[in-house]
């Protein structure tokens, strides 16, 4: 019997365990207990409902009587936001909720819970040696330092300025519609963190001490994913420079290990539709159906900001600054851009993406074959973006308000080097997400809520990414042509 593609069996675990969940969560989502604690004299009430926990303690000997409530939406003087503020609280009655309390349905969701989390720390297991190898693979890749002259200033200059024009679209529609307020996940993150109150100078300040570690080794040890990313990026053009027999070593170890990690994270990726069962059966029984409303929205976000950037920012660069037609160029690069789309990689869709370039676009092989091949490795416009965008999302959620301007900006940043470091591999983002979650104080575990919807994103987002790479190719070619002067555009109407 023929198995399931990847995206069907996650949809169908999305299904099964959002459908149970929901089905606990209406009708196990309540439990009324009255009890006497041994070796007390305390009479302890608690009530817990779908979202709301209230437990009432009485002293029958001295008359006191004290509730406590845990309740996410109210954000009331002496109201817990989650259960872990109440076990900081009150260790015991923490304790009388968790063995006695407890409804079956938030039993259930604190095990899946606790399932889910092993496959997001799976994906975080992964994240650093992904980044390096990926990084020095492409670097090497370019073959001797004579390559890196003015093309590649270039193409990386073309790389930034169209992840930052993709991750400021994706802010904006994210501040503008904010699809994570009004909806609240509080129950999902173990802790409750303050927003960002740094000032502007100091914030950018970190972030570029960040970009220098003192100790490259102790970075990757305790995962400080910008100056990872910082120093491999300056070792992999180091090690063009020291010349061929280095390139040639190291080149050969780094692809090697990037097949290996490549395998690895398939192998973990391939472990999702669990992961998603867990994690949708975790938030559905303990938040019941609310959680599609506001997901919903957060779906639409990423998707018209993706849609903007695709459709209005990279044509008009097209027609502007490559001097095509951006209807004629999409036409000639239907083809990569439709298999990135079904196989959700764009190292899978690479080859075809350079034919394309080459043999429709009318795009020499000496640009296509050094900025396609740069960009399926660094150049992650729709990545950046989805990134932005679901950890502003996930923000709303937690705190029930938008991140300040300071937040933000380490947002942006942060995922213009997490992009850079993603591979071009199905659900990439995933990993890489875990990044920027950290750069502002987000659990990790938040990160399960957008599991559910995260594989046809991912298929839009690299049509994104490929388009983006399509376009910087043109962008260069028209530079490249005439000796570093703007030559005519080579016509890209007529195709074989």
């Amino acid at each position: 019997m023929p198995r399931l593609a990847l995206h069907w069996q996650i949809l169908l675990a999305m299904l099964v365990g959002a459908t149970s969940g929901v089905l606990l969560n209406r009708f196990y989502g309540q439990r009324r207990v009255d009890l006497q604690p041994p070796g007390t004299s305390l009479r302890v009430e608690i009530h817990d409902t779908t979202d709301r926990i209230e437990i009432n303690i009485r002293d029958p000997r001295s008359g006191t009587r004290r509730t406590l409530v845990v309740d996410p939406t109210a954000h009331a003087p002496g109201v817990f936001s989650n259960v872990a503020q109440l076990a900081a609280s009150d260790p015991r009655a923490y304790g009388w909720f968790v063995n006695h309390g407890r409804s079956p349905a938030r039993r259930v969701g604190d095990v899946s819970h606790t399932a889910g989390g092993f496959f997001l720390r799976l994906l975080k297991m992964v994240s650093v040696p992904l980044i390096i190898t990926s990084l020095m693979t492409g670097l090497t890749g370019l073959g001797h330092a004579g390559q890196l002259g003015r093309m590649f200033s270039r193409t990386a200059l073309y790389y930034v300025a169209t992840s930052m024009l993709a991750i400021a679209t994706g802010l904006l529609l994210v501040n503008l519609i904010r699809p994570g307020l009004g909806g609240s996940m509080t129950a999902l993150a173990e802790s409750e963190l303050p927003l960002a109150s740094e000032g502007l100078g100091s914030v950018l300040l970190r972030q570029l001490e960040a970009l220098i570690p003192a100790n490259p080794l102790a970075a990757v040890a305790e995962g400080n994913f910008l100056s990872i990313i910082s120093f491999t990026l300056l070792f992999g053009v180091f090690t063009l420079l020291a010349g061929q027999r280095a390139t040639e070593i190291l080149g050969g170890f780094f692809q090697a290990a990037f097949e290996v990690m490549m395998r690895m994270t398939m192998a973990i990726i391939a472990l999702a539709p669990l992961g998603v069962l867990m994690l949708m059966l975790s938030a559905t029984a303990t938040q019941g159906v609310d959680v599609f409303r506001v997901l919903g929205w957060y779906f639409l976000t990423v998707l018209a900001a993706l849609s903007l950037h695709a459709l209005v920012t990279l044509p008009l660069i097209l027609r502007f600054v490559a001097r095509r037609s951006p209807l004629a160029f999409a036409r000639a690069m239907s083809p990569a851009l439709l298999t990135a789309f079904s196989s959700a990689s764009s190292n899978a869709t690479l080859p075809l993406t350079l034919s394309c370039a080459e043999n429709r676009a009318h795009v020499s092989n000496r640009v296509s074959s050094f900025v396609l091949p740069l960009g399926a490795t660094i150049n992650m416009d729709g990545t950046a973006l989805y990134e932005a965008v679901a950890v502003l999302f996930i923000a709303q959620l937690y705190h029930g308000a938008n991140l300040p301007l300071t937040a933000q900006i380490i947002v942006a940043l942060t995922a213009l080097l997490a992009s850079i470091g993603a591979a071009g591999i199905p659900h990439a983002g995933l990993v890489m997400m875990t990044i920027i979650l950290q750069a502002v104080h987000l659990p990790l575990e938040m990160q399960g809520v957008i599991l559910a919807v995260d594989r046809v994103l991912d298929m839009c987002r690299t049509s994104v990414n490929v388009w983006s790479d399509s376009c910087g190719c043109a962008v260069i070619a028209r530079y490249e042509a005439a000796g570093g002067r703007p030559s005519v555009a080579m016509p890209a109407d007529d195709f074989p």
